[in-house]
């Protein structure tokens, strides 16, 4: 596929070379032209002028004039102050939708050899997952199929936080007041029960707290005195001896957290390649931990924790293991990121985590390092994203307040489902179309209105506004294909396709035909740009904006309709392509598309 970009800039350092000599080819800036100018592509003058000794405007309107009698692509050009904007021929146009027409991976990059990691999801096992872990997996399965399509080879890896005080608080719970209960027994999916176990330790901890405080402890004593609290570390303390009871009700209850964690990644649409515990890596780490203790990176202090000054480095000192010999997140992480390099041969690991993390990634790509893993270490990229807020206000899990992915989710579902109704969408459909379509739109909606925002930036979801099927929403875009599909269907039983010759040969395209081309012919560069920022938002901006240039061209143009045959011939193929292309970028996004709506 012709990049546009390359061929101007090419064809611009020929007309410079030939009018003032040698040119520094990336001193040849070639960028689209804003909207508000004349002109497809704009050439930055202001790098050439040392070269042309010239005031900007002059040397644009030399480098213009040599360029369009040289280059039988350019049809036009004009300069406003240092920039020349340049307009291409309806021929050149013409080409670059043939090869759109005629490539059957059209958009794909070429094979990088590279292999990258990226991590996502990493639930922890005492709780189910909620709207800030939805935000986390639609965010990582996206980047993954981004980078895939832009060339790369991609593992999808999940890591489970299994073990460690949260899980023990739980468990404690469970035993404590629990009765028994299963989730057969309870009909509460594993996760659920589960999580509802933490939220009562927390519960009874904080009623303990209060009555230690009243009894005349000092509040941060209450805190570390607290029966339930000592039972839950000395739980911690049995796990990691081995003891075969506290091991057996682990397997146990987090075998009911797995089964519906399963469920709602189902229900989401996401999968993994690899999955690693916590579990299984954490010894790992505490081996790490000795081999930098005996390298004098780390330091063991009276209480027997062992520690990392890394305030030379700008930071603070960070904890490796506690006095009891217990190890911290760090200490897995370390374990995790040795045992993914050394098994998996990687270029690259990005960490899809929130940036209320972004300081521990500095910590573990410093440790690495130090540990001289450097290699590792610059290989890491933490994809630090903000928190998702509701109107209500911040959620908190040990106070059982967050919202429910699986309530989320089957809300969206039926509001999508109220919506279509109430707009005649489901008119002929029979029940099982409609359940599916209801599903569709309401993961659509919920997906697109959450990966649509800047990874960096935190976000406010409101469900009511994400299911519009007009405006820029996943709805909206499914619609619009969905009518161009129905278009072709009708195309297809009228006996109307495409003439046979290529498309390329069409000459005649209207101003709207050709900004259509010119958007299917970004498809490249959108998807190589937003696997460079690791930005789905990037391929949303550009679905929505191609959905909604092409509803302004079906209204306004007529296409079965089309008396000429060759003009009704190429509206059909770019009808074609536009959803072609529409399909390519939800896919990216992890959103299906309805046949009808």
């Amino acid at each position: 596929m012709t990049n546009t970009e390359e061929f101007l800039s090419c064809r611009i350092a020929r007309a410079v070379e030939a009018l003032f000599g040698q040119v520094d080819r990336g001193a040849i800036q070639v960028q689209r032209t804003r909207k508000e100018f004349e002109g497809d592509y704009t050439l930055v003058v202001f790098p050439l002028l040392r070269l042309t000794r010239k005031g900007p405007e002059e040397s644009a309107r030399l480098i213009g004039e040599r360029l369009a009698a040289d280059t039988k692509e350019v049809a036009g050009f004009n300069v406003i102050k240092g920039f020349l904007n340049i307009s291409l021929a309806g021929e050149y146009w013409a080409a670059r939708f043939g090869e759109i027409v005629n490539s059957a991976d059209y958009g794909r990059g070429a094979p990088t050899h590279r292999t990258l990691m990226v991590e996502y999801s990493s639930p922890n096992t005492n709780k189910p997952l909620h709207l800030g872990h939805i935000r986390n997996n639609l965010l990582g399965y996206s980047v993954a199929r981004i980078l895939e399509a832009a060339g790369e080879t991609v593992i999808k890896a999940n890591l489970v936080n299994d073990r460690g005080i949260h899980i023990c608080k739980s468990m404690i719970a469970w035993q404590l007041y629990g009765g028994g209960e299963t989730p057969a027994s309870s009909g509460m999916k594993g996760d659920h029960l589960v999580g509802k176990y933490y939220v009562e330790f927390d519960k009874h901890y904080k009623a303990e707290v209060r009555q230690l405080v009243a009894s005349g402890m000092e509040q941060g004593q209450a805190e570390r005195e607290a029966p339930i609290m000592r039972q839950a570390q000395q739980m911690l303390r049995q796990w990691e001896e081995g003891e075969e009871k506290v091991r057996a009700l682990w397997e146990k209850m987090n075998g009911w957290v797995y089964e519906g964690f399963e469920q709602t990644y189902k229900a989401l649409g996401v999968d993994f390649d690899k999955m690693y515990y916590e579990s299984q890596t954490y010894l790992l780490g505490k081996s790490l931990v000795e081999e930098g203790l005996a390298k004098g990176v780390f330091y063991r202090r009276d209480d027997g924790s062992v520690w990392i000054d890394l305030t030379a480095d700008g930071l603070d000192e960070k904890l490796l293991l506690r006095s009891d010999g217990t190890s911290v997140y760090m200490t897995q992480d370390l374990g995790t990121a040795y045992r993914r390099f050394a098994d998996n041969r990687l270029d690259g690991i990005i960490y899809v985590v929130g940036n209320e993390q972004n300081y521990h990634f500095q910590v573990l790509k410093l440790i690495l390092a130090k540990l001289g893993y450097r290699e590792w270490a610059d290989s890491i990229f933490h994809l630090s994203y903000g928190m998702v807020e509701l109107p209500e206000g911040k959620m908190k899990s040990r106070e059982g307040t967050v919202v429910d992915a699986d309530d989320l989710i089957a809300g969206m579902i039926d509001t999508a489902r109220t919506t279509s109704l109430e707009l005649g969408k489901m008119e002929g459909a029979t029940e099982a179309e409609a359940e599916e379509v209801s599903r569709m739109v309401g993961l659509a909606a919920l997906k697109y209105f959450i990966l649509k925002v800047d990874p960096q930036k935190t976000m406010l979801f409101d469900p009511r506004e994400s299911i519009d099927f007009n405006g820029n929403t996943g709805p909206f875009i499914q619609y619009t294909c969905a009518r161009i599909r129905s278009l072709l269907r009708k195309a297809d039983r009228a006996g109307i396709t495409p003439p046979a010759e290529d498309v390329s040969g069409y000459r005649a395209m209207v101003g709207q035909e050709v900004e259509l081309v010119k958007q299917l012919c970004e498809l490249p560069a959108v998807i190589a740009s937003a696997a460079a920022d690791y930005s789905p938002s990037t391929v949303a901006a550009w679905v929505y904006e191609l959905a909604r240039a092409y509803n302004g061209y079906y209204h306004d143009h007529s296409i079965l309709r089309e008396e000429d045959a060759a003009v009704r011939g190429f509206r059909l193929q770019l009808s074609r392509q536009v959803a072609r292309a529409i399909e390519t970028g939800m896919s990216l996004l992890g959103i299906e598309l309805p046949e009808r709506m």
